[in-house]
C-alpha cells in the first residue's frame, strides 16, 4: 500500500468517525467536534491527492476548508455559548423548542 492510500484510508476512517459523532452524540459540542473532525479529514484527502499529483489545487482547497471550518468555529461556539446559558445544556433534545 503507498502512502496516499494509505493517507485516503486515513482520512476515510477520521471521516466515518466524525458522521458517527453527529448521528450519535446528543451534546450540540461533541456534534461540533465532529463536524471539525470530517472537515479536518476531508482536509487530509485533498493534502494526500494534492501531494500524488504534484499539484497546489488540493492545498487550495484546504486553505478554503479551514477559513470555513474558522468562520463556523466562531459562529457555532457563540451559538453553543448562548444556548448553554439560556438552557444550562447543550443537549439538541432539548433545543427542540426552538423551533417556534
Amino acid at each position: 500500500m503507498d502512502s496516499t492510500t494509505f493517507v485516503v484510508f486515513l482520512s476515510a476512517i477520521l471521516f466515518t468517525i466524525g458522521v458517527l459523532g453527529v448521528l450519535l452524540r446528543r451534546s450540540a459540542l461533541l456534534i461540533f467536534m465532529s463536524v471539525e473532525l470530517m472537515l479536518n479529514a476531508a482536509n487530509l484527502a485533498f493534502v494526500a491527492y494534492a501531494h500524488r499529483w504534484v499539484q497546489l489545487d488540493g492545498q487550495i482547497f484546504v486553505f478554503f476548508v479551514m477559513a470555513v471550518a474558522a468562520a463556523e468555529v466562531a459562529v457555532g461556539l457563540a451559538l453553543i455559548v448562548t444556548i448553554f446559558r439560556t438552557k444550562r445544556s447543550t443537549n439538541v433534545d432539548d433545543l427542540a423548542a426552538l423551533k417556534g
